[in-house]
């Protein structure tokens, strides 16, 4: 599949039409789509109409936007005028249609993109399997008899799958994360309150926050800044042989692979300054996340649950309804637990640049044994998944997920973190890694036949 970068420039140096560029990846969803089901719905005739607005600009010597004429796709708690935004469920399915695209879509639009479809995910992005009792499982497209992942699970799936070459999705505890590792690309959960959430449906306002899904890391950097508003300055960045990284130790090397633990070493050595650290309570931290995420989203949703209960998935509902069960002292004692843990990672950042971890310990699990391991234990997959990744969420800072391959096995990734609005760190540091052959998407080449 081309990239972002390579499809826009080709439209605005007039080598394709956005039309031609739009039609091709329609017929693409339509033709290798339904084994995954990444899609939920296909707007093609929006698509189009963008497009030849996209080729009108150009003919009459407009700029048409660094994002020209690139189709992407977005999970389905995104607004798109027009369109009913159902996070996933059966109970908004019946709601109005959003009057206006989400501030991001809105964003990409004048940058010159082009929404073309919505996105399967978990019911009310609460889960890490993209199993939707709605519109049935996302499917890895590099195997599938694996999950994808979740709750952006289309959102990876269609850009692995080589579906279309970027889209939207949402992290609360690892919903961009763990699906973009087991899917094999590139994707990012942003500094918590850079993005624009206007528009966007709410899972816990405390975690939730947003982030694109792409093929290569200059891709990645190029749709975030357009989503973050934010412009690429030339600002020098220092050598990664200058920056100080650490890895993540102790509960995040247990149930984890030992080629996934090798990949680090491998990364830590083009660093000059590095340690192995232990983060004490982590166990807590993550238990912490757990539990204000299930609480902040049971009592969301609590006023349908009492009217109705069986419109949701069964597995969906009593975790929602034990969410808005708990204590309030238990919430606010968690809170206490991610006031310390902010504090104690701004202290760890006074001596390190950058801190690194496993996004997942393993392949996709299989769909017919939905398990992952904790201390050597197995445990349902569906809530689990996002062990290494629900500690960081009670952070502010950025994660990028790295795409590494693994010769004969399914692709797994890494999480790197920086301070808060570090991003461009992150980014940098990522290019150096895909320049030395130690991050790769595993992307699925399609051609359509027209």
């Amino acid at each position: 599949m081309r990239s972002v970068k390579d499809i826009a420039n080709s439209i605005r140096l007039g080598r394709a039409s956005a039309q031609q560029t739009i039609s091709h990846y329609l017929q693409i969803i339509r033709q290798y789509d339904p084994p995954i089901n990444s899609v939920t719905r296909i707007l093609g005739e929006r698509a189009l109409k963008a497009a030849e607005r996209i080729d009108l600009l150009i003919a009459t010597g407009q700029d048409p936007g660094p994002l020209a004429g690139v189709p992407f796709a977005v999970k389905d708690l995104f607004d798109v005028q027009d369109e009913v935004t159902t996070a996933g469920s059966k109970i908004l399915s019946k709601k109005t249609c959003a009057n206006q695209d989400a501030e991001v879509i809105q964003r990409l639009c004048k940058a010159g993109a082009i929404p073309v479809a919505t996105l399967n995910m978990d019911e009310f992005a609460y889960g890490f399997v993209t199993d939707n009792v709605h519109h049935g499982m996302t499917y890895n497209p590099h195997d599938l008899s694996r999950f994808a992942g979740g709750s952006s699970g289309g959102s990876a799936a269609s850009v692995g799958g080589g579906i279309i070459p970027f889209s939207l999705g949402s992290d609360t505890n690892g919903s961009i994360r763990v699906p973009a590792s087991l899917c094999g690309v590139w994707g990012i959960r942003p500094t918590f309150g850079l993005m624009p959430m206007q528009g966007v449906y709410p899972f816990a306002k405390s975690f939730d926050t947003i982030g694109p899904f792409c093929q290569t890391v200059e891709d990645l950097k190029l749709v975030f800044n357009v989503m973050a508003g934010v412009e690429d300055n030339a600002s020098i960045l220092p050598s990664v042989s200058d920056l100080r990284i650490a890895q993540v130790g102790g509960w995040f090397e247990r149930d984890v692979e030992q080629d996934i633990l090798k990949t680090i070493q491998e990364i830590m050595h083009l660093f000059s300054q590095q340690k192995k650290i232990e983060i004490p309570y982590i166990e807590q931290v993550r238990t912490a996340s757990y539990l204000m995420t299930a609480s902040e989203g049971g009592n969301l949703h609590l006023p349908m649950l009492r009217t109705q209960p069986l419109d949701y998935d069964p597995a969906t509902r009593d975790r929602l309804m034990a969410g808005a069960m708990l204590p309030v002292a238990s919430y606010l004692q968690a809170q206490k637990v991610k006031t310390w843990f902010q504090n104690y990672l701004a202290e760890i950042f006074k001596e390190y640049d950058l801190l690194i971890a496993p996004a997942v310990g393993a392949a996709a699990p299989l769909i017919d044994n939905p398990i992952v391991y904790v201390d050597g234990q197995p445990v349902p997959a569906r809530v689990h998944l996002g062990i290494y990744t629900q500690p960081f969420s009670m952070s502010k800072c950025p994660v990028l997920s790295i795409p590494f391959q693994r010769k004969g096995k399914p692709p797994v990734g890494l999480q790197l973190i920086a301070q808060p609005y570090q991003e461009k760190l992150l980014f940098a540091v990522g290019s150096v890694l895909e320049q030395n052959g130690l991050a790769k998407a595993s992307i699925i080449h399609r051609d359509a036949i027209t």
